[in-house]
């Protein structure tokens, strides 16, 4: 008989916990409420962002007297003539195509090109159509006339000899430099010449690519090489630095 009062069948474990049915419903809230408080959620997150973004264009509708919604940022996708000409593709035409396009025919566009990058300029007719004060770069690739400043005898792509009017003139009859010496000095100028030339088409073509109201729609091609070499415009030529004046200066 002691040996049975001593050999009692354990309880199960499971028995001594608590039924989860039996627990109070005010607990169980409050289980869960410290369960979610642990970290923010994502739909935490989103509200925020969401009031953020909410605020921000109500606050830009104010600011720019209810002209935009993105504090005047205009992606190009929301630009229809953009968007239409991004799904066709660039548009390639030859230097007799383009002029098609110089605002004559109201049906077509305005086009003008930059370093063989045709630009739509359609946006600002009274500029760039007919009889406006750009009106005669429409139509064309006058690149050596941004550079030069010619605009009736520069209305071309060709680019050779231009680096010239950056180039100073030997006027100056006490040089006593060697003829080696020369050389040397005119080759580093020649070369100094030539990225002020890239740099001032860079800027142009920069200009009509970043415009809020132009875009570029495609490429100049089929454009023949003159076989004579351009001389430079009168205009040009008296913007050439004497190396007189050069060396007055650097003196002062």
């Amino acid at each position: 008989m002691s040996d049975l009062r001593q050999r009692q069948v354990p309880s199960d474990s499971r028995s001594s916990r608590p039924d989860s049915s039996e627990t109070p419903p005010s607990t169980r809230r409050q289980q869960q409420q410290q369960h979610h408080g642990n970290g923010v959620g994502v739909l935490d997150l989103l509200r925020v962002l969401a009031t953020l973004v909410i605020a921000s264009c109500g606050l830009s509708y104010y600011m720019t007297s209810s002209e935009s919604l993105l504090w005047g940022y205009k992606p190009w996708f929301t630009r229809w003539p953009v968007l239409v000409r991004y799904l066709q593709g660039p548009l390639l035409l030859t230097p007799d195509e383009l002029t098609l396009y110089n605002g004559s025919d109201p049906a077509l566009p305005i086009y003008l090109a930059v370093n063989s990058s045709i630009f739509d300029v359609s946006a600002n007719p009274l500029v760039y159509g007919p009889g406006g004060h750009y009106g005669f770069f429409s139509g064309r690739d006058a690149t050596r006339a941004f550079v030069t400043g010619c605009f009736e005898e520069d209305l071309t792509p060709d680019m050779r000899g231009v680096e010239e009017m950056f180039i100073p003139i030997d006027d100056d009859t006490d040089d006593v430099l060697t003829s080696g010496e020369k050389k040397v000095r005119r080759e580093q100028e020649t070369r100094v010449a030539k990225a002020r030339v890239h740099k001032q088409v860079q800027h142009w073509e920069n200009f009509f690519r970043n415009h809020k109201k132009y875009f570029e729609v495609g490429k100049v091609v089929g454009v023949e090489d003159s076989e004579t070499k351009r001389e430079l415009c009168e205009g040009a030529k008296k913007q050439r630095p004497k190396r007189k004046d050069m060396k007055r200066n650097q003196g002062q």
